[in-house]
């Protein structure tokens, strides 16, 4: 491989082009493959991001469809255990202890028929 100095230098008398001019050139080619390399760092970058916020989006949707179904539950179970109104959900960890037993109940068994197999996400409670 050739010197770089003498590469420089040869190609500097080949153009007939002062030396600095070609040291200038082999500057700037260098500045824009770096920034072709910036760029094309930043694209992979940028639709990895999209990918991640549109994953995002959809656990965002899961929870919210599962904290639904969560509700619903409870409040299936407040009508099984004869209650008069349907289950307070504002605080879910944190209820009643009489209400607190039935939840932890119900969660058993609901985790039973999960891990069984059982249940699917279109099962109704009705």
């Amino acid at each position: 491989m050739e010197n770089p100095q003498n590469l420089k230098l040869q190609l500097s008398n080949t153009l007939g082009l002062p030396q600095r001019q070609v040291a200038v050139w082999f500057q700037n080619k260098r500045a824009r493959s770096k920034t072709q390399s910036l760029e094309l760092q930043y694209c992979n970058l940028q639709s990895k991001l999209e990918a991640v916020l549109s994953d995002k989006a959809k656990l965002e949707q899961q929870v919210k469809f599962l904290q639904d179904e969560l509700k619903r539950s409870r409040n299936q179970l407040a009508l099984f255990t004869h209650q008069d109104s349907p289950v307070d959900n504002s605080n879910l960890g944190s209820s009643e202890e009489d209400h607190n037993n039935q939840v932890v109940v119900f969660d058993e068994l609901y985790n039973c028929f999960v891990t069984n197999g059982h249940v699917s996400s279109s099962t109704s409670w009705v």
